[in-house]
């Protein structure tokens, strides 16, 4: 199973649950059949039931913690709010900190690496840089952030 499209999915269904107020299952369940279907992007995906368990695992444990998250996001944009950013780079954001502070599978820097990743492939030409510039500021931190959120 690769890692990035698996964030890929897991930004997407994250989209999607906030988007069109959905829950996380139905949202994981209609990306994973249309990655499978239609492989525009040209993903191949060999071990779907794996990806499915690791993509609803990080789903559902982002949005379990989406306040928490919020709450150290808001500290760290400066001048920004959460419900002013574009709503794929807030997802890519929770999804960076959600494995920064609470999935302990991916190391700190990985995690900002693949969100500014990510922010360049589905955002606009300045979010790569605007998550770089949040994550950086967080990664500084982020023993102080993990030892007060566990």
């Amino acid at each position: 199973m690769k890692r990035r499209i698996a964030r890929e999915i897991i930004v997407q269904s994250l989209y999607q649950m906030e988007m069109n107020d959905v829950e996380s299952a139905e949202a994981v369940e209609m990306l994973l059949e249309e990655a499978s279907e239609e492989n525009e992007t040209e993903r191949v995906i060999t071990d779907e039931i794996q990806l499915k368990h690791y993509v609803v695992e990080h789903v559902n444990g982002v949005w379990e913690h989406k306040v928490a998250i919020d709450d150290i996001l808001e500290h760290y944009l400066k001048g920004w709010q959460m419900s002013r950013l574009s709503r794929v780079d807030r997802q890519i954001l929770r999804l960076a900190a959600y494995e920064m502070v609470f999935a302990n599978d991916v190391p700190a820097k990985v995690a900002v690496n693949e969100a500014i990743d990510l922010a360049k492939h589905f955002g606009t030409d300045d979010s790569g840089k605007f998550v770089n510039g949040v994550l950086g500021k967080m990664i500084q931190e982020i023993d102080t952030i993990k030892a007060d959120h566990s």
